[in-house]
C-alpha cells in the first residue's frame, strides 16, 4: 500500500488530508447529477491537469487506469443499446474523473493522516462499544488499498502478456483473487506484530 504514496513531495501533501477528503466528497456530490458531456470532460481535464501540476511521477500512475477499460466497454456498450451513446461517455469520463481523484488523494496523504481527519467524524460509533479508531483504520486502508488493488491487475496483466503475448483478461481472476486474500493476510500479520488493530483487545493465543 505504501509504495503508491508519492515520496517526492508536492503541493498536495502540504493540504490538510481533511480538506482533500472533504474536497473530494463534494466534488462527488457536485457532479453526481450532471449527466451532460461537456461538464464531464471538463471535470476529466481539470483532473489531468492537477496531475500535471504534481509532476511525472503523478502523471505516471494514471496508468492504473488500464484496468478499468473492460469496465468502461461495458457501460458505453449497455448505453449505446440503450440508446444513448452521449451518456454512456459522460458516465465514463465521469467514473475515470472521480477514480484519479480519489487517487490523487491517496497518493499525497499519508496512512495515520488519513485516519486522524476520518476519526472525529466516527466518535458517536463509542458510545456503541465500537472503536472510532478502528474503523478509521478500515475506512483508510479500504481507500488506500483501491489503487493498490488497480496496480497488481496491472501488474498481472503485463506478467501474462509478457508470457503469453496476449492479453489476459478473465483469466486474470483466479490469479488476482490469490494475490488479494495473500495481501489481506500479509497485511493482518503487519498489524497483529504491531499490536493489532488500535482501540480492539489482542486475541489471547490458545493454550
Amino acid at each position: 500500500m505504501i509504495s503508491l504514496y508519492l515520496a517526492e513531495r508536492t503541493w498536495l501533501h502540504g493540504v490538510p488530508a481533511g480538506w482533500k477528503l472533504l474536497a473530494l466528497a463534494l466534488v462527488s456530490l457536485f457532479v453526481a447529477p450532471f449527466d451532460a458531456l461537456a461538464p464531464m470532460a471538463g471535470l476529466l481535464a481539470a483532473t489531468l491537469a492537477l496531475y500535471a501540476t504534481l509532476g511525472r511521477p503523478a502523471l505516471r500512475q494514471i496508468a492504473l487506469l488500464r484496468p478499468m477499460w473492460p469496465l468502461i466497454a461495458i457501460l458505453l456498450a449497455f448505453h449505446w443499446w440503450r440508446g444513448d451513446p452521449v451518456l454512456g461517455v459522460a458516465v465514463a469520463l465521469r467514473l475515470l474523473a472521480m477514480v484519479l481523484l480519489a487517487n490523487a488523494v491517496t497518493m499525497t496523504t499519508r496512512m495515520d493522516a488519513m485516519m486522524d481527519a476520518v476519526e472525529p467524524l466516527l466518535r458517536p460509533l463509542a458510545l456503541v462499544g465500537v472503536s472510532p479508531r478502528a474503523v478509521a483504520l478500515a475506512v483508510a486502508m479500504m481507500i488506500r488499498f483501491v489503487p493498490l488493488l488497480f496496480a497488481l491487475w496491472e501488474a498481472l496483466g503485463e506478467s501474462w502478456r509478457a508470457r503469453t503475448g496476449r492479453r489476459g483478461g478473465w483469466r486474470l481472476l483466479a490469479p488476482f483473487c490469490i494475490q488479494t486474500l495473500r495481501l489481506s493476510h500479509h497485511t493482518a500479520e503487519a498489524l497483529a506484530a504491531r499490536g493489532g488493530v488500535p482501540g480492539t483487545l489482542p486475541r489471547t493465543r490458545r493454550q
